[in-house]
């Protein structure tokens, strides 16, 4: 969408200033030579004297150098003239949004109608209400509770549960997943990504340490490929294992970036 293509410039243009301020970038600029098919750099050290020195292999270093500065340069003017040009076009869009007729009435008012463009958050409330087909394996398992009121069956997983309610994600535990030739499935969380309205699959892996729940491991992901559920995807993993712990910070990072 036009609001994550501002957001993606802002985040490049950033990082090419902050390029320009610690890279030291040398003055003059690189002019490259095609000859016979073989490549020759040199190094004009102005526009006012035509002056050049050839630059040989050891110089590769300082080749890539003028080069990354000529790019951070062009870059920079069409990344800023694109970003400009893109906000005033959000500007003129958000005073437009249709969808902003329901999302500025009143609660009262948002009770009595049914939204023809249904606002992120709403969608989100009726996928949560929406009743699904639990795992009934082994309910007397499920013995850590969460903020969201779920019960489940390890810490880790309590952990999980309980990174997905802070940051506001939305989640289901142990929803039935139907595959090919009606093979159902309990992934450990099916998640709602609101910004795209796709439904996410996390799985933890908590005991790696074990040969025969490794193969299940393998197995498992085999099968989710075969289904068009793919790592990065639609499928996010947590593991474990008695030299790696939880990484919590890790998995909330990924969370976020993931996913908000």
């Amino acid at each position: 969408s036009i609001y994550k293509r501002i957001e993606m410039l802002r985040k490049a243009i950033k990082a090419a200033e902050r390029d320009i301020d610690t890279m030291g970038l040398p003055e003059g600029r690189l002019r490259i030579s095609n000859a016979g098919g073989r490549q020759r750099y040199y190094f004009v050290k102005s526009s006012e004297s035509p002056a050049e020195r050839y630059l040989t292999k050891k110089e590769m270093e300082f080749v890539r150098t003028l080069a990354q500065k000529e790019y951070n340069r062009d870059f920079l003017k069409r990344a800023k003239d694109e970003l400009q040009k893109l906000q005033k076009s959000a500007a003129i869009l958000t005073g437009m949004d249709a969808g902003a007729v329901y999302e500025k009435a009143n609660e009262t008012r948002k009770k009595l109608v049914k939204p023809y463009i249904v606002p992120d958050d709403l969608y989100a409330k009726e996928w949560l209400e929406k009743p699904f087909k639990s795992s009934n394996y082994l309910p007397e398992n499920r013995k850590y509770d969460t903020k969201k009121g779920d019960k489940v069956r390890s810490k880790s997983e309590a952990i999980i549960a309980e990174i997905l309610y802070e940051l506001g994600i939305p989640y289901r535990y142990e929803c039935a997943l139907v595959l090919k030739g009606n093979v159902v499935r309990y992934p450990d969380f099916t998640i709602l990504k609101k910004s795209t309205r796709e439904e996410v699959y996390l799985e933890h892996f908590g005991l790696l340490d074990d040969e025969e729940y490794r193969e299940q491991f393998f197995e498992k992901l085999d099968e989710y490929r075969k289904n068009g559920i793919y790592p990065g995807k639609n499928l996010l993993f947590t593991y474990e294992t008695y030299a790696y712990p939880l990484d919590i910070t890790g998995i909330k990072r990924m969370l976020k970036e993931m996913l908000l």
